[in-house]
Protein backbone atom coordinates (compact mmCIF):
# COMPACT_ATOMS: atom_id res chain seq x y z
CA UNK A 1 0.00 0.00 0.00
CA UNK A 2 1.52 3.29 -1.04
CA UNK A 3 -0.70 5.29 1.33
CA UNK A 4 -1.65 3.26 4.39
CA UNK A 5 -4.13 5.80 5.77
CA UNK A 6 -5.97 5.94 2.43
CA UNK A 7 -6.04 2.12 2.24
CA UNK A 8 -7.37 1.82 5.80
CA UNK A 9 -10.09 4.37 5.00
CA UNK A 10 -11.12 2.36 1.91
CA UNK A 11 -11.29 -1.03 3.65
CA UNK A 12 -12.94 0.43 6.77
CA UNK A 13 -15.25 3.13 5.41
CA UNK A 14 -16.08 1.83 1.93
CA UNK A 15 -15.97 -1.95 2.35
CA UNK A 16 -17.08 -1.91 5.98
CA UNK A 17 -14.29 -3.95 7.57
CA UNK A 18 -13.71 -3.37 11.27
CA UNK A 19 -10.47 -1.54 12.03
CA UNK A 20 -8.57 -3.38 14.77
CA UNK A 21 -5.26 -1.59 15.29
CA UNK A 22 -2.17 -0.06 13.72
CA UNK A 23 1.40 -1.21 14.26
CA UNK A 24 3.54 1.78 13.27
CA UNK A 25 5.23 2.59 11.13
CA UNK A 26 3.62 0.59 8.33
CA UNK A 27 1.03 -2.00 9.38
CA UNK A 28 -2.71 -1.88 9.96
CA UNK A 29 -5.07 -4.73 10.82
CA UNK A 30 -8.76 -5.03 10.03
CA UNK A 31 -11.35 -7.74 10.66
CA UNK A 32 -13.41 -9.35 7.92
CA UNK A 33 -15.66 -11.94 9.54
CA UNK A 34 -13.34 -14.36 11.31
CA UNK A 35 -10.38 -13.31 9.16
CA UNK A 36 -7.81 -10.61 9.90
CA UNK A 37 -6.58 -8.55 6.98
CA UNK A 38 -3.12 -6.98 7.29
CA UNK A 39 -2.30 -3.91 5.23
CA UNK A 40 1.39 -3.16 4.77
CA UNK A 41 2.19 0.43 3.92
CA UNK A 42 5.15 1.37 1.75
CA UNK A 43 5.20 4.70 -0.09
CA UNK A 44 7.69 3.21 -2.57
CA UNK A 45 5.52 0.17 -3.41
CA UNK A 46 5.07 -0.58 -7.09
CA UNK A 47 1.53 -0.89 -8.48
CA UNK A 48 0.18 -4.44 -8.24
CA UNK A 49 0.93 -6.82 -11.08
CA UNK A 50 -1.37 -9.77 -10.49
CA UNK A 51 -1.31 -11.54 -7.17
CA UNK A 52 -4.08 -12.63 -4.84
CA UNK A 53 -7.59 -11.22 -5.06
CA UNK A 54 -9.73 -10.70 -1.99
CA UNK A 55 -13.26 -12.10 -2.42
CA UNK A 56 -16.07 -11.28 -0.01
CA UNK A 57 -19.29 -13.23 0.43
CA UNK A 58 -22.34 -11.00 0.74
CA UNK A 59 -26.03 -11.78 1.11
CA UNK A 60 -27.10 -9.45 -1.73
CA UNK A 61 -24.41 -8.60 -4.27
CA UNK A 62 -26.49 -5.92 -6.01
CA UNK A 63 -27.13 -4.11 -2.72
CA UNK A 64 -23.48 -4.52 -1.68
CA UNK A 65 -22.24 -3.05 -4.97
CA UNK A 66 -24.71 -0.17 -4.73
CA UNK A 67 -23.50 0.57 -1.19
CA UNK A 68 -19.78 0.54 -1.96
CA UNK A 69 -20.12 2.52 -5.20
CA UNK A 70 -22.18 5.12 -3.33
CA UNK A 71 -19.16 5.43 -1.03
CA UNK A 72 -16.77 5.93 -3.96
CA UNK A 73 -15.55 2.44 -4.88
CA UNK A 74 -14.91 2.18 -8.61
CA UNK A 75 -16.79 -0.52 -10.54
CA UNK A 76 -14.25 -2.59 -12.46
CA UNK A 77 -16.73 -5.31 -13.41
CA UNK A 78 -20.44 -5.22 -12.62
CA UNK A 79 -21.87 -8.22 -10.75
CA UNK A 80 -22.86 -11.18 -12.89
CA UNK A 81 -23.70 -14.86 -12.39
CA UNK A 82 -20.73 -17.06 -13.27
CA UNK A 83 -21.75 -20.56 -12.14
CA UNK A 84 -24.19 -22.70 -10.21
CA UNK A 85 -22.66 -24.72 -7.38
CA UNK A 86 -24.73 -27.05 -5.24
CA UNK A 87 -27.93 -25.52 -6.59
CA UNK A 88 -26.79 -22.00 -5.67
CA UNK A 89 -25.84 -19.28 -8.14
CA UNK A 90 -22.37 -17.85 -7.71
CA UNK A 91 -22.01 -14.19 -8.66
CA UNK A 92 -18.90 -12.05 -9.01
CA UNK A 93 -18.32 -8.35 -9.34
CA UNK A 94 -15.08 -6.41 -8.97
CA UNK A 95 -13.80 -3.15 -7.60
CA UNK A 96 -10.28 -2.21 -6.59
CA UNK A 97 -8.66 -0.53 -3.61
CA UNK A 98 -6.83 2.81 -3.94
CA UNK A 99 -3.59 1.02 -4.91
CA UNK A 100 -5.24 -1.05 -7.66
CA UNK A 101 -5.56 -4.36 -5.78
CA UNK A 102 -8.59 -6.28 -7.06
CA UNK A 103 -11.48 -6.88 -4.68
CA UNK A 104 -14.27 -9.26 -5.74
Amino acid sequence: MRDLDRAVAFYRDVLGLTFLFSAPPSLAFLKCGPTRVMLNGNPQAAPPAGGPILYYAVADIQAAFAAITAKGAPIKEAPKAIATVGGREVWLGFTEDPDGHAVG
